[in-house]
Protein backbone atom coordinates (compact mmCIF):
# COMPACT_ATOMS: atom_id res chain seq x y z
CA UNK A 1 0.00 0.00 0.00
CA UNK A 2 1.64 3.42 -0.74
CA UNK A 3 1.61 5.99 2.28
CA UNK A 4 -0.11 8.92 1.07
CA UNK A 5 1.44 11.28 4.17
CA UNK A 6 5.20 10.20 3.79
CA UNK A 7 6.33 13.00 1.81
CA UNK A 8 4.41 15.34 3.47
CA UNK A 9 6.29 18.23 5.12
CA UNK A 10 5.39 18.72 8.62
CA UNK A 11 2.81 21.55 8.51
CA UNK A 12 0.58 20.02 6.01
CA UNK A 13 1.10 16.40 8.28
CA UNK A 14 -0.32 18.82 11.17
CA UNK A 15 -2.92 19.81 8.77
CA UNK A 16 -3.72 16.66 7.59
CA UNK A 17 -3.80 15.02 10.94
CA UNK A 18 -6.02 18.02 12.35
CA UNK A 19 -8.64 17.64 9.73
CA UNK A 20 -8.92 14.07 10.67
CA UNK A 21 -9.86 15.04 14.01
CA UNK A 22 -12.26 17.46 13.26
CA UNK A 23 -14.06 15.28 10.65
CA UNK A 24 -15.04 12.64 13.49
CA UNK A 25 -15.92 15.31 15.75
CA UNK A 26 -18.06 16.97 13.35
CA UNK A 27 -19.87 13.41 11.88
CA UNK A 28 -20.67 12.77 15.87
CA UNK A 29 -21.48 16.03 16.74
CA UNK A 30 -25.36 15.28 18.20
CA UNK A 31 -24.91 11.56 18.89
CA UNK A 32 -25.73 10.20 22.01
CA UNK A 33 -22.00 9.86 23.63
CA UNK A 34 -20.69 7.88 26.44
CA UNK A 35 -19.01 9.84 29.09
CA UNK A 36 -15.31 8.07 30.18
CA UNK A 37 -14.64 10.14 33.38
CA UNK A 38 -11.29 10.90 34.56
CA UNK A 39 -10.43 13.41 37.38
CA UNK A 40 -12.13 16.31 38.96
CA UNK A 41 -14.78 16.32 36.74
CA UNK A 42 -12.91 15.96 33.71
CA UNK A 43 -14.11 13.65 31.15
CA UNK A 44 -13.71 12.71 27.91
CA UNK A 45 -16.60 11.27 25.30
CA UNK A 46 -16.55 8.46 22.63
CA UNK A 47 -15.64 11.88 20.10
CA UNK A 48 -12.17 12.86 21.89
CA UNK A 49 -11.14 9.03 21.38
CA UNK A 50 -12.29 8.33 17.77
CA UNK A 51 -10.52 11.52 17.23
CA UNK A 52 -7.13 10.61 18.85
CA UNK A 53 -7.59 7.79 16.84
CA UNK A 54 -7.93 9.30 13.62
CA UNK A 55 -5.26 11.70 14.20
CA UNK A 56 -2.70 9.17 15.32
CA UNK A 57 -3.33 7.22 12.35
CA UNK A 58 -2.16 9.84 10.44
CA UNK A 59 1.12 10.47 12.77
CA UNK A 60 2.18 7.20 12.72
CA UNK A 61 1.63 6.47 8.51
CA UNK A 62 3.55 10.23 8.16
CA UNK A 63 6.22 10.37 11.01
CA UNK A 64 6.62 6.19 12.57
CA UNK A 65 9.57 7.47 14.26
CA UNK A 66 8.43 10.34 16.39
CA UNK A 67 6.61 10.11 19.85
CA UNK A 68 3.33 11.31 20.35
CA UNK A 69 1.52 12.62 23.63
CA UNK A 70 -2.29 12.09 23.56
CA UNK A 71 -4.54 13.66 25.39
CA UNK A 72 -6.73 11.00 25.79
CA UNK A 73 -3.91 7.99 25.19
CA UNK A 74 -0.88 9.16 26.96
CA UNK A 75 2.55 8.86 25.68
CA UNK A 76 3.62 6.43 22.92
CA UNK A 77 6.71 5.62 20.75
CA UNK A 78 10.35 5.54 21.68
CA UNK A 79 11.11 7.05 25.08
CA UNK A 80 14.28 9.10 23.20
CA UNK A 81 12.79 10.03 20.33
CA UNK A 82 14.20 13.34 19.27
CA UNK A 83 11.02 14.67 17.59
CA UNK A 84 7.07 14.65 19.78
CA UNK A 85 4.07 15.86 18.72
CA UNK A 86 1.29 16.82 21.09
CA UNK A 87 -2.50 15.84 20.03
CA UNK A 88 -6.12 17.53 21.94
CA UNK A 89 -8.35 15.76 19.62
CA UNK A 90 -11.34 17.58 21.28
CA UNK A 91 -10.12 21.10 23.01
CA UNK A 92 -13.53 21.99 24.58
CA UNK A 93 -15.25 18.69 25.34
CA UNK A 94 -17.65 20.17 27.89
CA UNK A 95 -18.64 22.64 25.52
CA UNK A 96 -19.36 20.02 22.88
CA UNK A 97 -21.10 17.79 25.20
CA UNK A 98 -23.54 20.07 25.59
CA UNK A 99 -24.07 21.06 21.89
CA UNK A 100 -22.21 23.89 21.69
CA UNK A 101 -19.66 24.05 18.41
CA UNK A 102 -16.84 26.22 20.09
CA UNK A 103 -14.19 23.65 20.11
CA UNK A 104 -10.92 22.96 18.11
CA UNK A 105 -8.53 20.01 17.00
CA UNK A 106 -4.86 20.66 18.41
CA UNK A 107 -2.00 18.88 16.38
CA UNK A 108 1.66 20.36 17.11
CA UNK A 109 5.22 19.06 16.54
CA UNK A 110 6.88 20.03 19.86
CA UNK A 111 8.73 23.28 18.80
CA UNK A 112 7.69 22.75 15.69
CA UNK A 113 4.68 22.91 13.26
CA UNK A 114 0.96 22.86 14.28
CA UNK A 115 -2.98 23.00 13.67
CA UNK A 116 -5.72 24.28 15.04
CA UNK A 117 -8.96 22.76 13.20
CA UNK A 118 -12.70 24.58 14.00
CA UNK A 119 -14.43 20.99 12.94
CA UNK A 120 -18.01 23.68 12.48
CA UNK A 121 -16.07 26.10 10.09
CA UNK A 122 -14.03 24.15 8.36
CA UNK A 123 -10.84 26.27 8.94
CA UNK A 124 -7.93 24.92 9.86
CA UNK A 125 -5.25 27.51 10.82
CA UNK A 126 -1.49 26.24 10.43
CA UNK A 127 1.98 27.25 10.79
CA UNK A 128 5.46 25.79 9.91
CA UNK A 129 6.98 27.55 12.73
CA UNK A 130 8.10 30.39 10.72
CA UNK A 131 4.91 31.43 9.45
CA UNK A 132 1.09 31.62 9.93
CA UNK A 133 -2.18 30.90 7.75
CA UNK A 134 -5.58 30.01 7.66
CA UNK A 135 -6.83 27.31 5.25
CA UNK A 136 -10.53 27.18 4.12
CA UNK A 137 -12.11 25.78 1.32
CA UNK A 138 -9.04 25.19 -0.58
CA UNK A 139 -7.44 28.67 -0.31
CA UNK A 140 -4.74 29.74 2.24
CA UNK A 141 -4.89 33.20 4.05
CA UNK A 142 -2.04 35.12 6.20
CA UNK A 143 -2.98 35.04 9.91
CA UNK A 144 -2.62 39.37 10.67
CA UNK A 145 -3.20 39.87 14.28
CA UNK A 146 -4.52 43.70 14.92
CA UNK A 147 -6.57 44.34 18.62
CA UNK A 148 -8.64 46.39 16.32
CA UNK A 149 -11.92 44.13 17.81
CA UNK A 150 -10.72 45.15 21.44
CA UNK A 151 -12.13 41.69 22.44
CA UNK A 152 -10.73 39.57 24.77
CA UNK A 153 -11.19 36.44 25.74
CA UNK A 154 -10.25 35.05 29.37
CA UNK A 155 -10.24 31.64 30.46
CA UNK A 156 -11.97 31.34 33.86
CA UNK A 157 -11.92 27.47 34.19
CA UNK A 158 -9.89 26.29 37.07
CA UNK A 159 -7.32 25.27 38.53
CA UNK A 160 -6.07 28.73 39.30
CA UNK A 161 -2.37 28.05 40.55
CA UNK A 162 -1.05 32.07 40.47
CA UNK A 163 -4.40 32.66 43.37
CA UNK A 164 -4.16 34.69 45.04
CA UNK A 165 -1.96 36.77 43.28
CA UNK A 166 -3.93 36.38 40.45
CA UNK A 167 -6.54 35.49 39.00
CA UNK A 168 -7.56 35.89 35.37
CA UNK A 169 -11.36 36.75 36.70
CA UNK A 170 -10.28 39.74 38.53
CA UNK A 171 -9.18 41.58 35.30
CA UNK A 172 -13.26 41.59 34.78
CA UNK A 173 -13.76 43.96 37.95
CA UNK A 174 -10.74 46.45 37.06
CA UNK A 175 -12.39 49.49 35.91
CA UNK A 176 -9.37 50.22 33.22
CA UNK A 177 -10.05 46.96 31.50
CA UNK A 178 -13.61 47.15 30.91
CA UNK A 179 -13.54 50.78 29.89
CA UNK A 180 -11.20 49.62 27.02
CA UNK A 181 -11.79 46.02 26.29
CA UNK A 182 -14.83 43.53 25.68
CA UNK A 183 -14.59 40.03 27.32
CA UNK A 184 -15.65 36.97 26.10
CA UNK A 185 -15.06 33.49 27.75
CA UNK A 186 -14.27 30.56 24.56
CA UNK A 187 -13.15 28.01 26.86
CA UNK A 188 -11.35 26.72 23.90
CA UNK A 189 -7.99 26.81 21.41
CA UNK A 190 -10.09 28.38 18.98
CA UNK A 191 -9.12 31.48 21.57
CA UNK A 192 -5.67 32.05 20.75
CA UNK A 193 -6.30 31.01 16.54
CA UNK A 194 -8.69 34.00 17.11
CA UNK A 195 -6.04 36.46 18.13
CA UNK A 196 -3.05 35.05 15.55
CA UNK A 197 -6.09 35.88 12.79
CA UNK A 198 -6.77 39.39 14.01
CA UNK A 199 -10.43 38.36 15.42
CA UNK A 200 -9.28 39.04 19.09
CA UNK A 201 -7.07 41.41 20.50
CA UNK A 202 -6.05 39.33 23.42
CA UNK A 203 -6.11 36.02 25.57
CA UNK A 204 -5.57 35.72 29.28
CA UNK A 205 -5.00 32.29 31.34
CA UNK A 206 -3.82 31.29 34.65
CA UNK A 207 -1.52 28.17 35.07
CA UNK A 208 1.82 26.57 34.77
CA UNK A 209 4.20 25.76 32.13
CA UNK A 210 1.77 25.64 29.15
CA UNK A 211 4.46 25.56 26.50
CA UNK A 212 3.98 21.22 26.31
CA UNK A 213 0.61 21.08 26.85
CA UNK A 214 -1.65 19.50 24.66
CA UNK A 215 -4.48 22.15 24.98
CA UNK A 216 -1.98 25.28 24.22
CA UNK A 217 1.02 24.25 22.27
CA UNK A 218 -0.57 24.32 18.76
CA UNK A 219 -2.07 27.96 19.47
CA UNK A 220 0.95 28.86 20.94
CA UNK A 221 3.05 27.78 18.17
CA UNK A 222 0.42 30.00 15.78
CA UNK A 223 0.52 32.79 17.77
CA UNK A 224 4.54 33.03 17.37
CA UNK A 225 4.57 32.42 13.73
CA UNK A 226 1.76 35.58 13.33
CA UNK A 227 3.80 37.84 15.74
CA UNK A 228 1.92 38.00 18.64
CA UNK A 229 3.41 38.48 21.88
CA UNK A 230 3.30 35.95 24.00
CA UNK A 231 4.36 35.56 27.81
CA UNK A 232 3.49 34.14 31.10
CA UNK A 233 1.42 36.43 33.12
CA UNK A 234 4.03 37.17 35.25
CA UNK A 235 5.65 38.48 31.94
CA UNK A 236 8.49 35.80 31.64
CA UNK A 237 8.62 33.48 28.29
CA UNK A 238 6.62 30.69 28.51
CA UNK A 239 7.94 28.00 29.94
CA UNK A 240 9.02 26.44 32.92
CA UNK A 241 9.59 29.43 34.59
CA UNK A 242 6.43 31.37 33.12
CA UNK A 243 2.73 30.56 34.54
CA UNK A 244 -0.39 30.91 32.48
CA UNK A 245 -0.08 32.98 29.04
CA UNK A 246 -0.73 36.49 27.89
CA UNK A 247 -0.64 36.36 24.22
CA UNK A 248 -1.28 39.51 22.25
CA UNK A 249 -2.40 41.07 18.89
CA UNK A 250 0.76 43.73 19.77
CA UNK A 251 3.20 44.79 22.04
CA UNK A 252 0.59 47.78 23.21
CA UNK A 253 -1.75 45.94 23.81
CA UNK A 254 0.36 43.31 25.53
CA UNK A 255 1.61 46.25 28.02
CA UNK A 256 -1.81 47.10 28.29
CA UNK A 257 -2.92 43.90 29.81
CA UNK A 258 0.48 43.34 32.00
CA UNK A 259 0.07 46.78 33.75
CA UNK A 260 -3.31 45.29 34.94
CA UNK A 261 -2.53 42.12 36.25
CA UNK A 262 0.82 43.49 37.98
CA UNK A 263 -1.42 46.60 39.72
CA UNK A 264 -4.25 43.74 40.95
CA UNK A 265 -0.90 41.49 41.85
CA UNK A 266 0.46 44.07 43.71
CA UNK A 267 -2.73 45.07 45.64
CA UNK A 268 -2.58 41.72 46.61
CA UNK A 269 0.82 41.78 48.03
Amino acid sequence: MINSYAGLDDAAVATAAARAGAELVHEMYGQRLTRIDKVAGDFATDADIEAEKAILGILRAARPDDAVLGEESGHQGAAGAVRQWLVDPLCGTLNYAVGNMLVAVNVALRDGAAAVADPFSGEVFCTDGETAWVRHEGADARLAPTSATQLVDVNLDPPFPSAPGFQAVELLAHPWFMEHYRPRVVSTTLALAWVAAGRRAAYVTDGGDLSGSVHFAAGIALCRAAGCVVTGVDGAPVGQKGRGLVVAADAETHGLLMSVIRSRSENRT
